[in-house]
């Protein structure tokens, strides 16, 4: 495994009582890119994510992260190793300001156990760095808001900071924009651009316009296996890809 792969796949194969969701994936993400996971509904790539951040166990084939093997590696060990699924771990308490939140989620970082009776100095560095990360976002206005009360696409922001306090050096994102209107999507758009900086990001995405604007490198999936993979141009021009879109309701553009 070459030096620029930071997460690859081999063989990845998953049953459930005999139906195969997903058959023999090689997948291979480059460092510091943003790849990302496509495919028409059914085609197996949440089941996918959900084996590389190990929320499932694959039947067979083997996961290694920065070359290691990670295949019976815990989710947990594998968030220290800075590979960070957000939209799920990354669990926004929704009594809790925007602030409180990310200096929570920078305290994780830290040290696990939340020691509220640090010294004002500590906490105080939390701050200026929660700060910095709520500006990162667009939420300096919201800042002292709740959780509950942000509005959805500013409920994703806040997420993508507190995924950004565990300092992952590599993101894997979960239908980044789905269920947001327009302009939230080009605002979220725009974060994992920025997100993806100094670090590799990982998508699943339906929105092919966000995929076409922010991917390196696409993989595309149907019925479990990879169809094909290459640049927006190249997977969008493959008549395997059109039709398997057009199949199912979907343009391919």
């Amino acid at each position: 495994m070459s030096d620029d792969i930071i997460l690859e796949t081999r063989g990845l194969t998953k049953e459930f009582k005999g139906f195969v969701a997903v058959r023999n994936v090689n997948l291979a993400v480059k460092r510091g890119t943003i790849h990302a996971l496509i495919g028409p509904n059914g085609a197996g790539k949440t089941t996918v994510f959900n084996l590389l951040t190990k929320f499932l166990s694959p039947t067979a084939g083997h996961i290694f992260y920065k070359g290691a093997d990670i295949t019976g590696v815990a989710a947990a060990q594998i968030a220290r190793k800075g590979m960070v699924r957000s939209f799920q771990i990354s669990a926004v308490f929704p009594h809790l300001s925007v602030l409180e939140n990310v200096r929570l989620a920078l305290q994780r970082k830290r040290g696990g156990n939340f020691d509220f009776w640090r010294s004002e100095r500590v906490l105080t560095g939390f701050n200026a760095r929660a700060e910095e990360l709520i500006a990162a976002v667009g939420l300096t206005a919201f800042r002292d808001t709740t959780a509950v009360e942000l509005p959805y696409g500013r409920k994703r922001a806040l997420e993508i900071a507190t995924t950004l306090a565990l300092e992952p050096e590599m993101l894997l994102l979960d239908e980044p924009t789905s269920g947001l209107g327009r302009e939230d999507i080009g605002r979220i758009a725009e974060l994992i651009r920025s997100a993806a900086a100094n670090r590799t990001v990982l998508m699943v995405e339906h929105n092919l316009s966000v995929v076409a604007d922010l991917s390196s490198i696409i993989t595309v999936l149907q019925r479990g296996e990879v169809l094909a993979e290459g640049s927006y141009a190249e997977v969008s021009t493959n008549p395997q890809v059109v039709s398997a879109y057009m199949g199912t309701g979907h343009g391919a553009h």
